[in-house]
């Protein structure tokens, strides 16, 4: 049997059990340890006295890849971005970070949801988990719009919503593990992802606007802040921007030579918020709380990311990904329209797999596809498909799939945004998060498209470290 099609039948057979339920961790990683096996016995022409050795080559690829992978020093980053997200909680930063927000925005139509999530955004700036900002943002801000009479189901998905996009507003575990996988410069990347993320948070506000103003019961404005209180709530929220700012000039500083590397940049953004969280009143309990629950998420990340890196170098025997470049620049389509099919294969696959699994798996396959789309890693842009260079298209892209990774966050049925604010309001059942986000799939997919038509906002900051 031809590598390949061992590769189709292992693929296929991992993905029925992920669609029965297994973790996406142990389905990858049990597909390639088989498919390691399978493909060297194949090479022994299935002699029987010859399987274990099969089994033992395998054992060693399969113990040694995860490691040589992971030890990789920029994967620091992720559990430094999760860490900075649960440290702002406990010095309540995410708190005033709202109250500024709502004594700035609440004013407009639909304005406490507006305001939720120019603070999701906000403090999607110095958190990487979107799981962690929507379990906050259901704690602080769900209350408030149900106080002034909104619509429970309504509430609940624009913190779901707004909760994704801690996905592409660096610093963003997910784009750090993009960078990971298909070899790409982290810092440019993070630089790439807050054009995008902050565009995302207007059409979501636009959207919110657009509802309010439609529907006149769905979101009140909140009046009567006088522009002294406006002013007097950003001090107590400047902390986020401080932060923000300092893991900017890490990655590139405007003026002159970059500070330091984006995981620097991370650790003393983590720094300065665990000096403001006990300056807060941080106690040992709570401290303690921050760094389990940051330790628990960096573990079900990392676990998915050995399991994954298994069966990628499976793929990498079995020659699939070459295969799957060749098979893809050989059909009789525009590559735009390739594309385009690549991300809408993306939006089915999201309802049935977690954000970061998804990549992972598929990422090994599909990349080296639209590099070969666009002519290939060294393209110029004179004379590539997508009018860019390898490289910018490797940016692009990577920030098209985080933002499907986000639409994914969502959709049912596996959306785990959805699952963590009805997990965390015992108001709320799935079914409602689930009604509360569909107006906002819209707002994706015209994000999602405005990014596919005008490349620029992704490369414009990116473009400017050369």
């Amino acid at each position: 049997m031809e590598p390949i099609e061992i590769g189709i039948w292992v693929s296929a057979g991992m993905l029925v059990f992920v669609v029965l339920g297994m973790r996406v961790a142990f389905a990858a990683a049990m597909a390639g340890f088989v498919g390691l096996v399978w493909l060297r016995w194949n090479g022994f022409d299935y002699d029987p006295d010859r399987f274990w050795k099969a089994v033992t080559i395998s054992v060693k690829i399969a113990g040694l890849t995860p490691h040589s992978k992971v030890s990789a020093q920029v994967l620091s980053l992720i559990p430094v971005f999760i860490m900075i997200g649960y440290l702002a909680y406990y010095a309540k930063l995410t708190t005033a970070l709202f109250e500024a927000c709502k004594r700035w925005f609440a004013w407009v139509p639909g304005g406490l949801a507006v305001s939720t999530v120019f603070a999701t955004a906000g403090f999607a700036a110095v958190s990487g988990a979107s799981v962690a900002t929507a379990a906050v943002f259901a704690r602080i801000a769900i209350p408030e719009m149900l106080k002034i009479g909104y619509n429970k189901q309504f509430a609940a998905g624009v913190v779901a919503a707004g909760g994704t996009l801690a996905s592409l507003i660096p610093p963003s575990a997910i784009l750090v593990i993009y960078a990971i996988i298909v070899e790409q410069d982290v810092g440019k990347l993070l630089l790439a992802g807050f054009i995008p993320g902050a565009f995302s948070a207007i059409v979501y506000a636009a959207l919110i606007i657009g509802i309010a103003m439609a529907w006149k019961n769905v979101g009140p404005p909140v009046t009567g802040y006088t522009w002294r209180q406006r002013f007097e709530s950003i001090p107590p929220a400047s902390p986020i921007f401080a932060v923000v700012i300092i893991i900017i000039f890490f990655v590139y500083n405007p003026f002159g030579d970059a500070w330091g590397t984006p995981t620097e940049g991370g650790a003393v953004g983590a720094f300065i918020v665990f000096l403001m969280a006990l300056w807060k009143g941080m106690r040992w309990t709570q401290l303690r709380e921050a760094l389990l629950d940051t330790a628990k998420l960096t573990v079900m990340i990392f676990t998915i990311i050995w399991g994954v890196l298994i069966y990628v170098r499976f793929l990498g025997f079995a020659e699939l990904p070459d295969a799957f470049a060749s098979w893809i620049t050989s059909l009789d389509m525009a590559p735009l329209t390739i594309l385009i099919c690549i991300l809408l294969a993306y939006a089915v696959l999201g309802m049935f797999m977690d954000a970061i699994g998804m990549l992972l798996l598929t990422l090994p396959v599909v990349y080296p596809a639209v590099m070969a789309l666009n002519g290939g890693e060294n393209v110029l842009a004179a004379d590539s498909a997508f009018g860019m260079s390898g490289q910018m298209c490797a940016i692009w892209f990577g920030i098209l799939v985080v933002k499907m990774a986000e639409f994914c966050l969502i959709t049912p049925p596996i959306g785990l945004n959805c699952f963590v604010v009805a997990g965390v309001r015992d108001d709320l059942t799935v079914q409602d998060v689930f009604k509360g986000v569909t107006p906002f799939f819209l707002a994706d997919g015209v994000t999602i498209a405005l990014l596919v038509a005008f490349p620029s906002i992704v490369l414009w900051l990116p473009s400017l470290v050369g």
